[in-house]
């Protein structure tokens, strides 16, 4: 007879009596090659300048960030996700798709230290032009089929510069079929698309906006960023991110939009990433620091959970803390 029918009840515990068992058993597992690690560079040299909103995080000169890609390999950190902060703005973001431009001398730089790293650049004109704005802006008005072409020369000018993986995140309707068109027709056929196919307009980027100096100038980008509210609408913008030729789709933010991430995962087979932004890293420092909170199972909790939901890759501020910890075998 088995317990139950004895009348007991089930021992669930017993698969989780030590940590060894613990371990056996664990359905989600967390590993550092599934982190993608953000870097802002900035021009200059010897620039290792801390961004107050984000503690631990630095903006970088492309002199300190090829020690930091360095750093960043031998701890096992295998891909990066660039963001540059730009020497002047103008209405047509051109230093957005300048060869010599800050994120293309990144690629660069980082290609001739670490040819191995996987580098994804972040593919938008928000921080190139002193509206603030993720397009072409005109009147006060954000102009989505007059940004196009400048998103797909932006995105080859990354390619040509040796990114791996160009990642739009502007949310302009159509971008991914140009930046695709454009690609191919210049030889980068191979070069992938991780599309930010599901990006909110949320309250947790506000880190993030002092660390790429892009907060805009006047109004929100509740016009292209999608609503909160919105659930079913996540679906038809991954589909037809995908459709247009996306290889990768993304939820941005993480944390808040678990439920979004599950739908993607059980409605597509494509490759899902997720984005733990700026205001979550914020928030789990700040508690840390304060002691109201363990920061590292925090961090390791957060992170999981992303996984657990169905996330293949998590781009996280957090992914050089992790691998540190990886190190010393505390995943």
């Amino acid at each position: 007879m088995g317990e139950n029918d004895r009348g007991e009840f089930r021992r669930n515990r017993r698969l989780r009596w030590t940590p060894g068992m613990r371990n056996l058993w664990r359905e989600t597992r967390l590993e550092v090659d599934s982190l993608m690690y953000p870097l802002f560079a900035v021009h200059g040299s010897g620039v290792r300048e801390p961004i107050s909103a984000m503690p631990g995080l630095e903006h970088l000169s492309v002199d300190e960030l090829r020690r930091e890609v360095v750093e960043l390999a031998e701890l096992g950190v295998r891909s990066i996700l660039l963001f540059g902060v730009p020497a002047h703005k103008d209405p047509l973001s051109s230093e957005a798709y300048d060869p010599d431009g800050i994120v293309q001398r990144a690629v660069r730089a980082v290609k001739e230290e670490v040819p191995d790293m996987v580098v994804a650049t972040d593919v938008c004109l928000c921080q190139y032009n002193p509206a603030g704005h993720c397009g072409i802006v005109r009147d006060g008005v954000i102009l989505n089929d007059e940004t196009l072409p400048l998103l797909a020369k932006t995105a080859v000018s990354h390619a040509a510069a040796g990114a791996d993986l160009v990642a739009p995140s502007d949310m302009m309707d159509g971008r991914v079929k140009m930046i695709r068109a454009a690609l191919d027709e210049r030889g980068f056929e191979h070069v992938p698309v991780m599309s930010y196919a599901v990006k909110y307009a949320s309250a947790f980027y506000g880190p993030f906006r002092e660390a790429a100096h892009s907060s805009p100038r006047f109004g929100d980008r509740r016009s292209h960023q999608m609503d909160p509210p919105n659930r079913r609408e996540a679906i038809r913008e991954a589909k037809s991110d995908l459709e247009e030729g996306a290889d990768v789709i993304m939820v941005k933010p993480a944390m808040a939009y678990l439920d979004i991430i599950r739908d993607l995962r059980e409605r597509f087979d494509a490759p899902l990433a997720a984005y733990q932004v700026s205001g979550e890293y914020s928030m789990i420092k700040a508690a840390g620091r304060m002691g109201w909170l363990d920061e590292r199972a925090a961090v390791l909790e957060s992170l999981v959970g992303l996984r657990r939901a169905g996330a293949d890759v998590i781009i996280t501020y957090f992914a050089k803390e992790v691998a540190r910890w990886a190190r010393e075998g505390i995943l």
